[in-house]
C-alpha cells in the first residue's frame, strides 16, 4: 500500500484504484493504481499540485464522480466495499458514517433553506430524532464549532454569514452523525490566513474528541506539517511518496517533493532569499509522457526515466516511493 497504517483495522482501505474519465479526445485516468489505508483516529494529508489526482480519489471514495467517471479498483470502509455498492446502501455510510467537507461551502448549503432546516433534516432522517431534539442537538454543535449567537443564527440562511462561518456551519453539519471518516479538500484556501489557522485548530480538536480519521486534501505542505501524521504526494495521478509527515519534511526522497518543499516560504531564510519553483507545467493527463511523468520537469533525470514507469515500491517499512534513483 502506499500508505501504510499502525496495524489496526482500517477505517478506510484503498486498493489499487483507477478513476477514468471518457471524454470526445479519449479516455483520461485521473487516478492510476492508488492505493492506501487510514486508521481510527489518523489524520493523513494528500498533497500535490492542481490536477493531480487528489480531489478525485475521494470523489472515487464518496460514489460522487461525474456522469462521465468510473472508478475500479477496491475502496473498503469499515471492511465494506463501496465501489459495488447499490446507492442505497451508500447512501447509509456517506453524508452519516463518512462525511466529505469542501473548499466552497456554497457547493455543500442549500442557499433556499435555512440553517436550521439544513441540520435538523439530517438528525430526524439519519437518526430519528424529533425535531425539537435535532434543533438542540445542532444548536450545540455550533456552539462546539464556535458560531457566535448560535440559538439565534441556526434560523438564518446561507448567504448571511461570512466566508469562515459558513465553513464552520459545513463541519458542524458534517459532524452531525459523528462520522468514522472525515475527508476536507481544501477547506480553508478561499479564507484569510486567520480564519485558516482557527479552522484548522477546529477540526484538529474535533478530530482527537471524536477520533475520528481524518484525511485532508491540500497543495499546501504547511498545512499537511501542522495536521497530519502520514502524507501521501500526489503527481499526475499517482502517488509517487508516502510516509510519515515528519520523514518527508526532514528528507524528502523524491525530485517532486523536494520541489514542493523548496516552494514553501520560510522564516530562516535570508530576506532576499527567493522562493524556488517547479519548472514546467504538470502534463496532460490524455497525453502522458513515455516513462515518468514527472521527468521533464526533473533536473535529477536520467535515461531510464524517460523509458521506464518508476513503480510505486517501499525503501523502509514505514515509506516508499515512485523514482529510479535509489537515493536524493
Amino acid at each position: 500500500m502506499a500508505a501504510q497504517g499502525n496495524g489496526q483495522s482500517p477505517v478506510l482501505a484503498v486498493s489499487h484504484l483507477e478513476t477514468v474519465f471518457a471524454t470526445p479526445e479519449g479516455e483520461v485516468k485521473a487516478v492510476n493504481d492508488v492505493s492506501f489505508s487510514v486508521n481510527a483516529g489518523e489524520a493523513v494529508g494528500v498533497v500535490g499540485e492542481s490536477g493531480s489526482g487528489k480531489s478525485q480519489i475521494f470523489m472515487s471514495v464518496m460514489g460522487i464522480l461525474a456522469t462521465n467517471g468510473q472508478a475500479r479498483g477496491s475502496v473498503k470502509f469499515k471492511g465494506t466495499e463501496l465501489l459495488d455498492l447499490e446507492r442505497s446502501e451508500l447512501n447509509r455510510i456517506r453524508g452519516v458514517r463518512m462525511c466529505m467537507i469542501f473548499q466552497d461551502p456554497m457547493t455543500s448549503l442549500n442557499p433556499y433553506l435555512t440553517v436550521s432546516r439544513q441540520m435538523t433534516e439530517v438528525l430526524t432522517t439519519h437518526k430519528g430524532m424529533s425535531t425539537a431534539d435535532a434543533r438542540k442537538a445542532s444548536i450545540a454543535l455550533l456552539d462546539r464549532v464556535q458560531i457566535p449567537e448560535a440559538a439565534r443564527r441556526i434560523d438564518m440562511y446561507p448567504h448571511e454569514f461570512s466566508g469562515g462561518m459558513r465553513q464552520r456551519v459545513m463541519i458542524a453539519m458534517a459532524l452531525l452523525c459523528q462520522p468514522e471518516l472525515l475527508i476536507a479538500d481544501e477547506p480553508t484556501t478561499a479564507l484569510d490566513v486567520t480564519v485558516q489557522a482557527q479552522i484548522l485548530e477546529l477540526v484538529s480538536g474535533l478530530r482527537r474528541d471524536f477520533n475520528m480519521a481524518l484525511v485532508l486534501i491540500t497543495h499546501d505542505m504547511g498545512v499537511i506539517a501542522g495536521m497530519c501524521e502520514r502524507v501521501m504526494v500526489m503527481y499526475a495521478g499517482r502517488v509517487v511518496e508516502a510516509a510519515p509527515v515528519s520523514q518527508v519534511f526532514h528528507s524528502p526522497q523524491h525530485p517532486y517533493t523536494v520541489g514542493l518543499l523548496r516552494s514553501m516560504p520560510r522564516l530562516d531564510e535570508t530576506a532576499h532569499g527567493r522562493l524556488a519553483t517547479i519548472a514546467g507545467q504538470p502534463p496532460n493527463l490524455q497525453r502522458l509522457p513515455a516513462g515518468c511523468s514527472f521527468r521533464d520537469r526533473c533536473d535529477r533525470r536520467i535515461e531510464v526515466c524517460a523509458q521506464e514507469v518508476p513503480p510505486l515500491r517501499p525503501i523502509t517499512p514505514e515509506r516508499s516511493k515512485a523514482c529510479h534513483l535509489q537515493a536524493l
